[in-house]
């Protein structure tokens, strides 16, 4: 497990600011309140086998004792790299995603279970939008219950959406928690 270089950091932050916007200072200055120390420590981004995990500091400090073949995970895991170099983020990382997400899309009990199953956001489907979304922007998926399902990205933005009709895509598929049933033995 090793700390993230520079050209690995700058793209694991710009793929959370595609989502969390100036919230994104949130997560980096997080005090953790994990461990022995009484003074709070900081969260920090790992590296471990190509996959980017958040976790407090104070446990990579304990982690050093175990041999990095034998340590499969430790903390949050916020995406992989590809073999290609490029950076994706996986679904373990909503509940970081949805406490600091800039833009949310609330999806209506009937098309909950599509998007569960892995399919786009349709607009028939929408029950609520944020304002001020564009093309392009990170879209955190709530329930109407504000459960998180998932996360993609914005294929129209807010004002196209009042226009289009109840077919048009309005969210392209990135992760949802059926993952977790779904690929259960790659996560």
């Amino acid at each position: 497990m090793r700390p993230l270089d520079e050209k690995e950091t700058t793209q694991v932050f710009e793929k959370l600011f595609k989502f969390t916007g100036n919230n994104l200072k949130n997560i980096v200055e997080n005090p953790s309140h994990e461990g022995p120390d009484p003074n709070p420590g900081r969260y920090c981004f790992r590296l471990q086998k190509n996959r980017v995990h958040y976790v407090s500091e104070s446990l990579v400090k304990r982690a050093t004792n175990i041999k990095r073949e034998k340590l499969v995970s430790l903390g949050t895991q916020v995406g992989k790299f590809t073999k290609g170099g490029s950076f994706h983020l996986t679904i373990q990382c909503l509940n970081l995603l949805a406490t600091n997400a800039k833009h949310k899309v609330w999806l209506k009990p009937t098309s909950e279970m599509s998007f569960l199953y892995g399919n786009h956001v349709l607009k028939g489907g929408l029950g609520r939008i944020t304002e001020n979304i564009v093309a392009g922007d990170g879209v955190v998926v709530f329930s109407m219950a504000d459960v998180p399902l998932g996360f993609g990205i914005a294929a129209k933005s807010t004002q196209d959406c009042r226009k289009m009709d109840p077919n048009g895509i309005v969210v392209l598929h990135q992760a949802d928690i059926g993952e977790y049933l779904r690929t259960e033995d790659d996560l």
